[in-house]
């Protein structure tokens, strides 16, 4: 175990900054991965999904024009066909995620990080 701590960050968002404002206030450096630079790998989002213990669907923005236009509201897609598209298309994966010994929350809102200190 480490006790590094990840953030996958877009700077655009409120709650991320929010929650990454809220890490450095309690003395934490996290590792900032700019998520929509540098997409997770396939391999990496699995993990993050299972960290979170979500289904992909679970951990899109649903409001993103992307989702709409992919028709990814449709059940009749598999687990892989979702992945497929978070992986092409990042700023569908809900932010800010922050990991920490193997766990990861979702930043919304920022405080439920804590849970991770």
């Amino acid at each position: 175990m480490t006790d590094t701590v990840t953030i996958y960050h877009n700077p655009r968002c409120s709650k991320s900054r929010q929650t990454l404002e809220l890490l450095e206030g309690e003395g934490v450096i996290p590792l900032v991965v700019k998520y929509l630079e540098t997409p997770p790998d396939a391999a990496t989002l699995n993990s993050l999904l299972d960290m979170l213990g979500l289904e992909p669907r679970e951990l899109m923005r649903k409001g993103e024009a992307e989702y709409a236009d992919l028709n990814l509201a449709n059940p009749a897609l598999s687990r892989e066909q979702l992945l497929v598209a978070m992986l092409a298309h990042p700023r569908l994966i809900e932010r800010p995620i922050v990991v920490k010994d193997g766990k990861a929350v979702i930043g919304r809102p920022p405080t439920k990080v804590l849970d991770l200190l």
